[in-house]
């Protein structure tokens, strides 16, 4: 049944694109108001950037010296090298930001330029600042900042100067309301300042084209905040120390000329603060060389005095030729060791009785027992050639023998003496030995000690030579100090200004000329609990169909339909009349008239309208139509038919059975085929009434005798009187009416639907204006007009 109930309704379209097209239409519908506030709007804006005062960018570039660690170092005698300045030219690139950005920097900037007074023209629509196109300057002989903040308290930090001649010009002071004639270039004395007024160029003074110039004094420190905070000061690069200084004021040549001055006023910091360090540094060196020159006499005299205690010349040389007598003399002594053992060796052979041969060239220095060796060698040999063809007793024999003994006698004797001889020198030898080992354990010492001295001598002789060379630079520092910002590009302003910006200004004029009505209209809406338009009804109750959408009417037209009727009226009352068809078809009997219930939730939502027009559609079709009153405690019908006023009806048929329901029917000039069943007398006890069984009987005779049966009911919220009578409904059409019934009303028809209070119930949007109609209704009410 429900699937029935729909296909009487029209296809629906996507809904995102539904929406889009519900929220544009919802919009669109106010365009002129979108088209007033867009001229308003864009207007102002215009009126705003032709008038506004011009903001410039202005910016300028320095690249930043970095100083390095100084490098500078002496050697001393074992190369190590040293640095005593180290960390003191060291620069971080984020402190010179912090530098750049300072206060105190922007306040002698500011204090250069004279940023304190303002010179202002205020002839035109809006107030200019002058400042270089001033035509008369101040120039300050006191400025007391205290004094200055007390006149700012009291608003008499203003004055204006006006041209009176070439020789002289008035002071007023506009607060006072006190003007003072004086004369250019004489001293002017106020609480907080003594000053002279100048000429800006030599024919200003002549010029026509200013009258006055509006002064204004401003604390330094005000200046130089107001400047800092609106200095940028950005790293064009990661890793680099070129900086970009942006600024943004109304005036672009003072913007300029404040980065120029701020650079200037860095440098010259800088380079007092390197002449202040080269100062400290060149009296620093100078105490150090006297300090470091009476250490390196006193290091000096202790190597003399040492070496004359010790008796050294050049320790060096005579560890060397110690070194060599050691030598020699080891050598010397192994030479007697070796002798000594020949000696000893040759004397074992002297000992011997028997004639052998003594071992000759074994190396002996003393040629007179190699001698006697070589002459006893000789006489054996001789000895032994004889023995050997002769006998021992030979006399010749025996002669020899006694020379050879005689001889190895004298050997012996010999040899004996040179043993003692070797065993002397061997033992001097020893005792010269041991003093050169003691002398040789004191070189290490002595070295040690001379060692020490001469590091001492050459730490501070390399000390002091780099002492002097670091005073000579330093003296050079002194003399020429380089600029520690380089300008790469000096200040120069944007020509077209920043602010205020026409892409920015016109932007959010047309966004605000939009926004406005839209926020009007949103707020609105969900301001407003009521009804509107088909929308609201589908949001508030997806479940109930809508059947038709009724026009709002004018004072003019007709309020109910005619013959041959093709009002926007007529159109859609015929547009509901087929759409009942679908709603009543798979609900109505074999037999019988269709019945329809009209209701609504309170009085004055039209279901009275709606009822008798749905009457006058259904029988211009050539139907049987009538129309009753089901409203018994306010019956309306009077209101379309002065003749149906006091006249009996339903409540008299259920009270008296002696009426018959054809007595009751009454004709009306609406249509010939409709018929009206009044409502009746107002009964006391309307709930009652419609509980008796006569009710019921009077719907089946009235459904055999026609083919509609249009019932104009009570409010179902207000009484219970159409909950009653609602069985006897084939239909229900549920009366809406636009800006008048609450959203609220319709969360009612729902639960009604659910309990089955109403049965088979269908909405109808009444007074509807013609921009809340949705889909055919928008195009097919002006169709063959």
């Amino acid at each position: 049944m429900e699937k029935e109930q729909y296909r009487y309704l029209p296809v629906s379209e996507d809904e995102s694109t539904l929406n889009v097209r519900e929220i544009l239409s919802k919009y669109l519908r106010y365009w002129p108001w979108f088209l007033i506030l867009l001229c308003l709007s864009l207007g102002a804006a215009i009126t705003y950037l032709k008038y506004a005062p011009k903001t410039f960018q202005t910016v300028s570039s320095i690249i930043i010296n970095d100083e390095e660690n100084g490098s500078s170092s002496g050697a001393s005698s074992s190369g190590m090298q040293i640095d005593l300045l180290s960390g003191l030219k060291t620069n971080s690139i984020a402190n010179e930001l912090g530098l750049l950005r300072s206060k105190r920097l922007m306040f002698n900037t500011a204090k250069a330029l004279n940023l304190n007074v303002v010179y202002l023209d205020d002839s035109g629509f809006t107030v200019n600042e002058l400042y270089d196109q001033t035509p008369v300057i101040i120039q300050m002989l006191r400025f007391d900042e205290k004094l200055l903040e007390k006149a700012i308290a009291a608003e008499n930090n203003t004055f204006r100067i006006r041209k009176k001649g070439t020789e002289n010009f008035e002071l007023i002071n506009e607060t006072k309301k006190s003007t003072k004639t004086i004369k250019y270039d004489t001293p002017v004395e106020l609480d907080f300042a003594d000053f002279t007024v100048k000429a800006n160029n030599e024919n200003s003074l002549f010029s026509s084209t200013w009258e006055s110039v509006l002064v204004t004094f401003i604390p330094l420190n005000n200046v130089a905040e107001n400047y800092s905070k609106k200095l940028a000061v950005n790293i064009v690069e990661e890793k680099s120390t070129l900086l970009e200084l942006g600024l943004e004021d109304r005036v672009s040549q003072k913007a300029e000329d404040i980065l120029n001055q701020l650079v200037y006023e860095y440098n010259k910091e800088a380079i007092e603060d390197k002449n202040l360090i080269a100062k400290n540094t060149a009296d620093f060196i100078d105490e150090r060389l006297q300090i470091i020159n009476g250490e390196l006499d006193s290091v000096e005299s202790g190597k003399e005095n040492y070496k004359e205690q010790n008796r050294l010349t050049d320790i060096g040389v005579e560890s060397s030729m110690l070194i060599q007598n050691v030598s020699e003399f080891n050598k010397e002594q192994q030479q007697i060791q070796t002798q000594l053992e020949l000696t000893q060796s040759i004397l074992s052979y002297a000992d011997n009785d028997s004639y052998n041969l003594f071992p000759s060239n074994l190396g002996l220095d003393n040629s007179s027992s190699n001698e006697l060796i070589s002459e006893y060698n000789a006489l054996v040999i001789e000895r032994n050639r004889l023995a050997a063809s002769s006998t021992e007793q030979n006399p010749v024999v025996k002669g020899m023998s006694d020379q050879i003994n005689r001889l190895k006698y004298n050997l012996k004797s010999n040899l004996e003496g040179t043993r003692n001889n070797l065993m002397i020198s061997q033992d001097n030898l020893r005792r010269k030995s041991g003093s050169l080992g003691f002398q040789m354990s004191q070189i290490p010492g002595q070295e040690r000690q001379v060692r020490g001295i001469e590091r001492q001598q050459g730490i501070k002789e390399a000390l002091y030579l780099y002492l002097l060379q670091k005073r000579e630079e330093n003296t050079l520092a002194l003399s020429v100090s380089a600029p520690k910002a380089k300008i790469v590009d000096e200040a120069f302003s944007t020509r077209n200004s920043i602010s205020p910006s026409p892409k920015i200004v016109l932007g959010g004029a047309l966004i605000l000329a939009l926004l406005i009505p839209v926020v009007f209209i949103r707020g609105r809406e969900l301001w407003n609990n009521k009804i509107e338009s088909r929308a609201d009804v589908e949001k508030g109750s997806k479940d109930i169909p809508i059947l038709a959408e009724l026009p709002k009417l004018n004072k003019k037209d007709n309020e109910f339909i005619l013959k041959n009727d093709r009002s926007v009226l007529a159109e859609s009352f015929r547009i509901l009349s087929a759409n009942l068809q679908y709603a009543m078809i798979n609900n109505m009997g074999d037999n019988g008239g269709k019945t329809i219930f009209v209701t609504s939730t309170t009085k004055g939502e039209g279901k009275t309208f709606v009822a008798v027009n749905l009457a006058i559609t259904l029988a211009l079709s050539g139907k049987k139509v009538l129309l009753m009153g089901g409203d018994l405690r306010n019956p309306q019908f009077h209101r379309f038919d002065t003749n149906l006023k006091k006249v009996f009806g339903v409540s008299d048929y259920l009270v008296n059975r002696n009426l018959e329901l054809s007595e009751l029917y009454r004709a009306t000039d609406l249509h010939e085929s409709l018929k009206i069943l009044p409502s009746g007398t107002i009964p006391p006890n309307p709930a009652e009434l419609f509980q008796m069984e006569r009710l019921g009987a009077m719907f089946e005779q009235l459904q055999e005798e026609f083919d509609y049966i249009v019932v104009d009911t009570a409010p179902a919220l207000l009484v219970a009187d159409t909950f009653l009578i609602n069985r006897f409904a084939l239909v229900t059409l549920y009366v809406v009416r636009s800006e008048v019934t609450k959203k609220e009303a319709l969360k009612f028809v729902n639960d009604s639907k659910k309990t089955g209070k109403l049965k088979n119930v269908s909405f109808v949007i009444n007074d509807l204006k013609l921009n809340n109609f949705a889909y055919g209704n928008k195009y097919g009410y002006s169709y063959g007009d």
